[in-house]
């Protein structure tokens, strides 16, 4: 499916970076790993974009975290199981739900102002699918109000630098052991030497033309793990969120689901509430069910819009308990105290990713995965609501122990043996467009591998990616071509292991196979790169 390298290179050419530890992304997942691991050595945390940028800055919801009168870790447990369909690893879950509480916590300590009754007591809200309220948030910029925190937090120490607008393209591997990254850092290729290695870079929902995501996410992290020969699982399960803001020449922002957690209601383009014929939880429903029936209903009455509408509750409180999605929509002339907001689905959550344990090691030695680019188990074929950031938080803490354990057994930095090198004689085609190639590639994956699937479907979008896959080496600084190539990649992955799950379970929804089918498919699907 892709070669190995990705860019010319000799290691002994190159100029060199050395570090401890590298992280790779600036979400909440790689800075909470970089502030653990600090306490053990010099840290690099490279990111592709300013340090403040990732998904992680974009969520609204909040974090779910067991530390309301009425709840239990038990009862979060209970709702992260069902909503994760049968393919939740429950030990993960207990250890996220359990150790979420001091992760959150902590966060606290460190100064994240969440919404309270003004006596240090928390303000709880429910989303979809959860039994009790215990999504603690700030307004509708909780993921903001976090890497805000987080980005502070990393700031002040001092064995931590970072390297912003760096493009990692490829792990250096050798004999199966990872010795940091071949990245382009001021316009040149570099060679990071690291002793240990964590990707924390983020999903990957620009593979879509429809998506919640910010242009930096286009699965990097995912592709470069797959062609350094690391497992990788669950790639047919994408989350796609109900309801993002549909105008005309507008982005897909996200509308939070604590707008129907605060009462907001699904309305079809005839005016007609709809989700009570679909679940008996309604506006509350699983995300890939609400989902479905959005894209059911705009089919039903050609539509390319569903409306949600939060007229009941008053401008005042819209304005102070979402702050961001009112300011937005009124940018855009909608007035969503007034008026129903119209919205559409969207890509916004990869389930799958990288194979990790519970240390979150990966299959080869040195490297370590958290966040939305690893999969760790905990989210199974459906992610519960606002879970991912509790992930990031638990597991990217335990990415940075786990890394500080790795480097601490060798006494000091290890170095590959031999020097590390790829070598081609083809050249990138000067009139290849690339833009052109990355619209391809969105438009065929939200045609024909979006949020209902069929075979054929399937079939023809791989007939696609394999028609405008580039086997040619990139000019150093020619990163579109680089994010194309991992676009590709991830695309394939998703939709080979969209063709192998033949039944619909969570986000992966088969109307070919439309029953979920325990007695085959209560399993994981494994893929792996092998060098030809």
């Amino acid at each position: 499916m892709s070669r190995r390298y990705i860019v010319e290179f000799d290691l002994k050419n190159l100029p060199m970076i050395q570090t401890d530890f590298l992280v790779i992304g600036s979400g909440s997942a790689g800075m909470r790993a970089a502030i653990e691991i600090c306490q053990h050595g010099d840290v690099l945390l490279v990111t592709k974009g300013p340090l403040r940028e990732s998904n992680s800055r974009y969520a609204q919801g909040g974090i779910a975290v067991a530390m309301g009168q009425d709840d239990t870790v038990d009862y979060h447990v209970e709702d992260t199981l069902k909503a994760g369909n049968g393919l939740c690893d429950k030990v993960a879950v207990e250890i996220m739900v359990e150790e979420g509480i001091d992760r959150v916590s902590e966060l606290i300590e460190w100064g994240a102002e969440f919404d309270g009754d003004g006596n240090n007591n928390l303000g709880f809200t429910i989303e979809a699918a959860h039994q009790r309220h215990r999504v603690v948030h700030r307004g509708d910029e909780t993921g903001r109000e976090t890497t805000k925190v987080l980005a502070n937090h990393l700031q002040r120490k001092r064995k931590i630098q970072y390297i912003e607008y760096c493009f990692v393209i490829d792990l250096v591997i050798e004999d199966e052991v990872c010795f940091g990254t071949i990245a382009i850092v001021n316009n040149k290729l570099h060679w990071i030497c690291a002793g240990a290695t964590v990707i924390a870079s983020g999903g990957l929902g620009q593979i879509f033309a429809c998506t919640s995501n910010p242009p930096i996410a286009t699965g990097d992290g995912c592709a470069i793990a797959w062609r350094a020969g690391c497992e990788m699982i669950d790639m047919e399960f994408v989350q796609f969120h109900p309801t993002t803001l549909f105008m005309e020449g507008t982005p897909h922002f996200l509308i939070s689901e604590t707008v129907r957690g605060e009462g907001g209601i699904l309305l079809n383009s005839r005016g007609d509430m709809f989700m009570e014929k679909y679940h008996h939880m309604k506006e509350l429903a699983p995300r890939d069910v609400v989902s479905r029936a959005i894209s059911n209903e705009m089919q039903l009455t050609d539509s390319p819009c569903v409306y949600l509408d939060a007229t009941h509750l008053t401008e005042e409180y819209i304005r102070k308990r979402f702050p961001t999605i009112y300011q937005t929509c009124m940018y855009y002339g909608l007035n969503i105290s007034s008026s129903s907001i119209p919205v559409c689905s969207a890509a916004h959550f990869m389930m799958g990713g990288i194979r990790t344990n519970i240390e979150t090691e990966t299959n080869i030695q040195g490297l370590f995965a958290c966040g939305e680019a690893a999969c760790t188990g905990v989210h199974g074929a459906n992610r519960l609501a606002s879970n991912s950031l509790l992930e990031c938080l638990v597991f990217g803490a335990r990415a940075g122990t786990s890394a500080a354990a790795y480097l601490n057994q060798f006494g000091g930095r290890p170095m590959p043996k031999n020097s590390v090198k790829n070598k081609t004689d083809s050249k990138l085609d000067i009139d290849f467009d690339v833009k052109s190639a990355q619209q391809l590639v969105r438009k065929s994956m939200w045609k024909y591998a979006g949020i209902v699937r069929h075979a054929d479907d399937l079939q023809h979008v791989r007939k696609i990616l394999d028609g405008i896959e580039i086997d040619q080496a990139y000019s150093p600084n020619d990163i579109e071509a680089f994010e194309l190539q991992n676009m590709i990649d991830v695309a394939k992955l998703i939709t080979q292991a969209s063709i192998q799950r033949t039944e619909s379970r969570g986000a992966h929804y088969r109307r070919d196979f439309p029953q979920a089918n325990d007695a085959t498919w209560k399993k994981h699907i494994s893929l792996q790169h092998k060098d030809s």
